[in-house]
């Protein structure tokens, strides 16, 4: 298994390229050079397996026994998995009027993304103790990826971790998640910018190829391929929890909702889709609606501004997972995403070619929530199921509550007979005791555990970044002493 650039720039790595590598040299993102298909007998074989031995099932397809042997691959998923709270790692809850709603939230810091990242931070420790080396990751974060990725390395000596945070657009939990970690490798930044503005000294950073090489510099975000590999397992997952019967041929769909916000999770879901999971994906986002207009208008453009949202960890412009998808319905053609990838780099503004976006449109569906439609959805919620919901978890929930079972029920005599029968898993990528204020202004009263409540007694550290200051210049130097440390 070889990876290779969106862009077709430059050659092809294994799986350990990939991972240390996060952007590839081109500016594009890896990817698998070939899909592998799973045929029926293996996903009927693959329904009995737990969600840890999913995981290890994938990630065996997608990590060459050679580059790590199997037992070890193994070993390694098991150490990343140990510290989840649930016994199952994920799990599904079958609420009223068809929601089912899979809790991907059961780690350390109660969000999805501890998932990939528990793995990945195993994948690169078992890399540098084999070759004695030292890395410098850089991650901007929209709320949760900071903490998940401070927790997959807190304390390692052979990797340092710096972590840009949106001073005023994290919850305070989510915040507090991060600068309460006080350890030697683990370096926070709250800058005073959105999300898609932290972004753009890491993308400086990683452009000066002669420093990135110098340091080691990597991502933990989920333009690194190891992220997206693991996520694959939740759309398994979802599937056999939801699916009515494998007995029969075809087999039965199942629609998978998505909250999108940089687009690691739907990228994932496309990759199940193309190794031959019959699920039916919808990409669901906020008032930050970007993907949405891509595939339901081929307008990947981006708007005046970023708008604050209850759904915070999804308030992005510049959704960069989005290649991927656009480089997998292309065909993997890396020149038409290099042309295109340029011009939305210089302009901002991108019109997909017509048959590029029939295909898109053709396989993904969409839809946005506004704030009042989450409030909404996690008051019907709580007063259908007692059952509380995150606010990204909810623009999820909104898009099953706008099809009512009624309405549902109707179309089974209608051409529509489809959706009436289709089964449908929501994904919930964080615990809704993370989103305080969102709760509260739903009217619904938070549960809180004891270790989120602790937070606020502990000590904090955290480097400020003003307006108007050199963002990269100065992670630049904080790298260089760091170094010299």
């Amino acid at each position: 298994m070889e990876y290779v650039s969106t862009r077709g720039g430059t050659g092809a790595v294994d799986f350990e390229g990939a991972l240390f590598s996060g952007y590839a040299p081109d500016g594009g993102l890896f990817m698998p050079q070939h899909i592998p298909l799973l045929d029926e007998d293996t996903l009927k074989n693959w329904s009995r397996l737990s969600y840890r031995d999913l995981v290890k099932e994938l990630c065996s397809l997608f990590v060459t026994a050679e580059l790590v042997p199997q037992s070890t691959l193994n070993d390694l998923i098991d150490r990343a998995f140990s510290r989840f709270r649930h016994k199952d790692v994920i799990h599904l809850s079958r609420l009223k009027e068809g929601l089912n709603v899979l809790e991907l939230w059961h780690g350390v810091t109660y969000a999805f993304k501890d998932l990939s990242l528990s793995c990945t931070g195993q994948f690169l420790q078992y890399f540098l103790e084999k070759k004695q080396k030292h890395i410098t990751i850089l991650v901007g974060t929209s709320g949760d990826t900071g903490s998940s990725a401070i927790e997959s390395v807190r304390g390692q000596k052979n990797m340092d971790i710096f972590v840009l945070l949106p001073k005023g657009f994290c919850t305070q939990i989510q915040e507090l998640q991060m600068t309460t970690v006080i350890e030697d490798n683990v370096h926070v930044f709250a800058a005073h910018g959105n999300s898609d503005e932290i972004d753009e000294p890491i993308k400086e950073l990683f452009a000066d190829v002669d420093f990135a090489r110098k340091y080691n510099l990597m991502s933990l975000n989920s333009v690194n391929w190891s992220r997206i590999m693991v996520q694959i397992a939740h759309h398994f997952y979802a599937y056999f929890q939801c699916a009515p019967s494998l007995d029969t041929t075809p087999l039965p769909v199942v629609e998978i909702v998505v909250p999108t916000g940089g687009g690691g999770n739907i990228t994932a879901g496309c990759i199940a889709q193309k190794m031959g999971l019959p699920i039916r994906l919808v990409a669901v986002v906020n008032s930050n609606d970007i993907i949405h207009r891509t595939v339901q208008h081929g307008d990947f453009s981006l708007s005046e501004s970023v708008k604050a949202t209850l759904a915070s960890a999804m308030d992005i412009q510049e959704p960069y997972n989005m290649e991927r998808i656009l480089w997998l319905f292309s065909g993997s053609d890396s020149r038409l995403m290099k042309m295109l990838m340029e011009r939305f780099s210089v302009s901002k503004s991108l019109k997909l070619p017509e048959d590029l976006h029939r295909k898109l449109s053709e396989t993904l569906r969409s839809c946005s929530a506004s704030d009042e439609d989450i409030v909404q959805a996690m008051q019907r919620c709580w007063e259908e199921n007692h059952y509380l919901l995150c606010p990204h978890s909810a623009v999820a929930a909104h898009y099953h509550y706008s099809q009512p079972y009624g309405a549902r029920l109707h179309q089974k005599f209608s051409c529509f007979s489809f959706l009436f029968s289709t089964p449908r898993c929501c994904l919930a990528p964080a615990s809704a005791a993370k989103f305080q204020d969102a709760l509260l202004r739903a009217g619904l009263v938070p549960q809180v555990p004891s270790e989120i409540t602790a937070l606020t007694a502990m000590e904090t550290r955290s480097a400020p970044l003003e307006r108007g200051q050199d963002w990269a210049q100065a992670l630049r130097e904080q790298i260089e002493v760091t170094a010299q440390r």
